[in-house]
C-alpha cells in the first residue's frame, strides 16, 4: 500500500486530487454569478434553479455510491473516473444550446439542465474521493494537517468562483472567437482538469482494495438514487409556490421516504451493502455524523441569509453582499488549516472541535441580535467569527470517523461524513426559507408596497436580492427583514447547540500512527 510510495508521490497525489476538489467546489460558485446571462442566453427563465438543483440532486445521490466503490476497486481508477465525468459533463454544459435544439434533448436550457445533472455525477466522487485517498496517503496522526488543506481549498474556491464567475461572464466574450463569455465558466474546468488527471493517472498508486470484492448490488444504487433524488428535489422546491403540504411535494417526500426505506431493508440483508450498517454501531461514526448533519446545515444557513441582510436591511449592493462573504471564507480557510496542524501537533480533536463551535456559537448570537441600523464592517467581524468556528469542523470530524474505522469500510465512512454534510445543509436551508417566508408574511403586507409577483419568490434569494438592489429597501421591507433574518439565524443556533451536545459524546480515540485499524475502544 502508501508505506512504500516517497514522500515526492504522496505530495503528487496529495496535489492531484487537491486540484479535481478544487475544481468541484469552485465549480459550485462560479456558475451561479453567470446564471442571469445563461437563462438571457438560452432563453429559460422558468427553469433557471433547475440548473442547480440537477447537479445537487447528482453529487448528492452519488456519494455513498463512490465510497462503496472505492472500497472495491481501485482508487485511482474511481477517482480518473470521476474526474473524467465531470470535464465531459462541462464541455457538453459549454455547448449547451451551441447548435439548437437537438431530439431528445430539447432546447438550449433543457440540454443544460441534463449536463449539469452529468457534471454532478462526477462531481460527486471529487469530494468524496479526496478525503478518501488522504486517509490512504497519511496516518490519522499526520492526517489533520493535509486534511486542513481541504477546508482551505473550499474557502479559496468559494472567494475565486463568483469574480471569475464575473469577470468570464462580463469580460471573457472573445477570448475565444465566436464563444459567449459565460461558456468560459465550463471550459475553465478542462485543462485544470487535464492537469489534475495528469497527477493523479501519472503519480497516484492504485490503492487497491486489501480484499477481493464481492458483486456490487446495483438493486440499492438504484434505490439509494430513487429515494434521495426526490428528497433533494422536495428540498430544493420553492415554498411559497409548493409548500410542504402541497401535493407534488408530499408526493415527492412519499417516494423518497419508501424508496429509501427499502434502501435500508435490501441494506441489511445484503452480503455486500453499499453502506454497511454495522459503522452505526460505532459511537463516534454516530455521533461525528449527528453533528457533520447538524453543522452543514449551519454552514448554509449563514451564507444563504447573510447577502440578504445586506441587500434588504442594509441597503447594500449585490456586489457588496458576495463580497461581505469573503472573511468568512478566510475564516474557513484560517480555522481548518490551523485546526489540522494542532491536531497534528498535540493530538486532541474534540478540544478543537468544541472551541470551534464555542466560536461559532458566539458569531450567530451576534448575527442574530444584529440591529436594523448595524455597519457593514461589524457584520464582516461576525462572519469572519463564524467562518473561524466552522473552519475545524471541515478536517476534524471526518479524521474521528477515519480514526475510528476499520481499513476495509474507510470509502463507506468517509463518504458518509460528506453525504451528511450535504444532507443536513440542503435540509436545514430548505426549513430556515419557510422560517423565512413565514416571518415575512407577518410582517410585509402586501400592500405595504412590495410587489405581489416579489411575495411569490420571497424564498428565491438571489432574485429578491436583485430587485431590492435596483429600488433599494423601504423601511417596511427593511424592518420585515432584519426580523425574519434574525429569527432565521436564532433557529440556527439551535442547530449548532445540537451539534455541540453531539460532539461531546465523540470517544476521543488516540490518533493511530498507521493505518492498519482503528484503535481499541473505537466499537
Amino acid at each position: 500500500m502508501t508505506s512504500t510510495l516517497t514522500h515526492r508521490q504522496k505530495m503528487l497525489t496529495f496535489a492531484g486530487i487537491l486540484l479535481a476538489m478544487f475544481l468541484g467546489s469552485l465549480d459550485q460558485t462560479i456558475v451561479s454569478t453567470a446564471l442571469p446571462r445563461i437563462v438571457a442566453d438560452l432563453h429559460g427563465l422558468d427553469r433557471f434553479t433547475w440548473v442547480a438543483t440537477a447537479y445537487l440532486v447528482a453529487s448528492t445521490a452519488l456519494v455513498p455510491i463512490y465510497g462503496k466503490l472505492s472500497d472495491m476497486y481501485s482508487r485511482r481508477t474511481i477517482e480518473v473516473t470521476a474526474v473524467s465525468i465531470f470535464l465531459v459533463g462541462s464541455m457538453l454544459c459549454g455547448l449547451a444550446g451551441e447548435f439548437g435544439s437537438l431530439p431528445v434533448l430539447g432546447d438550449g436550457m433543457n440540454q443544460l439542465v441534463i449536463f449539469r445533472a452529468i457534471q454532478g455525477l462526477g462531481g460527486a466522487g471529487l469530494f468524496a474521493m479526496a478525503f478518501i485517498i488522504i486517509a490512504d496517503l497519511f496516518a490519522p496522526a499526520e492526517r489533520g494537517r493535509y486534511q486542513g488543506f481541504t477546508g482551505a481549498v473550499f474557502g479559496t474556491s468559494s472567494v475565486l468562483g463568483p469574480l471569475l464567475g464575473g469577470f468570464l461572464t462580463d469580460k471573457g466574450t472573445g477570448l475565444i472567437p465566436g464563444v459567449a463569455g459565460w461558456r468560459l465558466v465550463f471550459y475553465v474546468n478542462l485543462p485544470l482538469g487535464l492537469i489534475a488527471l495528469w497527477f493523479i493517472i501519472t503519480q497516484m498508486p492504485p490503492l487497491r482494495p486489501r480484499t477481493a470484492p464481492k458483486p456490487f448490488d446495483f438493486v440499492s444504487a438504484v434505490l439509494l438514487i430513487t429515494g434521495l433524488g426526490p428528497l433533494v428535489v422536495a428540498l430544493q422546491l420553492n415554498k411559497a409556490v409548493y409548500a410542504w403540504t402541497a401535493p407534488l411535494t408530499l408526493g415527492l417526500l412519499g417516494t423518497a421516504v419508501a424508496a429509501l426505506g427499502l434502501f435500508v431493508v435490501r441494506s441489511l440483508r445484503h452480503e455486500n451493502p453499499i453502506l454497511n450498517f454495522s459503522l452505526f454501531k460505532n459511537p463516534v461514526f454516530r455521533a461525528a455524523n449527528g453533528a457533520l448533519f447538524l453543522m452543514g446545515g449551519a454552514f448554509l444557513g449563514v451564507i444563504i441569509f447573510e447577502p440578504l441582510f445586506m441587500v434588504n436591511v442594509l441597503g447594500e449592493s449585490a456586489t457588496r453582499a458576495g463580497i461581505s462573504l469573503i472573511p468568512m471564507s478566510l475564516g474557513v480557510v484560517t480555522g481548518s488549516m490551523l485546526a489540522g496542524q494542532m491536531v497534528s501537533r498535540f493530538g486532541h480533536y474534540k478540544r478543537w472541535m468544541l472551541s470551534g463551535i464555542m466560536l461559532l456559537l458566539i458569531g450567530l448570537s451576534l448575527l442574530a441580535t444584529m440591529p436594523p441600523t448595524a455597519q457593514y464592517h461589524q457584520v464582516l467581524i461576525y462572519l469572519a467569527m463564524c467562518g473561524l468556528g466552522l473552519g475545524p469542523t471541515m478536517p476534524l470530524y471526518t479524521l474521528a470517523v477515519q480514526n475510528a474505522t476499520e481499513p476495509q469500510l474507510m470509502g463507506q465512512a468517509t463518504s458518509a461524513s460528506q453525504f451528511s454534510r450535504q444532507i443536513g445543509g440542503a435540509i436545514a436551508a430548505s426549513a430556515l426559507g419557510t422560517v423565512l417566508t413565514l416571518t415575512l408574511a407577518r410582517n410585509l403586507p402586501a400592500p405595504a408596497g412590495w410587489p405581489a409577483a416579489q411575495q411569490t419568490v420571497v424564498a428565491e434569494g438571489p432574485t429578491l436580492a436583485s430587485a431590492a438592489a435596483t429600488t433599494g429597501p423601504n423601511p417596511v421591507v427593511r424592518a420585515a427583514f432584519s426580523k425574519a433574518i434574525s429569527r432565521v439565524y436564532f433557529f440556527n443556533i439551535f442547530l449548532v447547540v445540537g451539534g455541540f451536545i453531539l460532539t461531546l459524546f465523540i470517544p476521543e480515540l488516540p490518533l493511530r500512527k498507521s493505518n492498519e485499524g482503528p484503535p481499541v475502544g473505537a466499537e
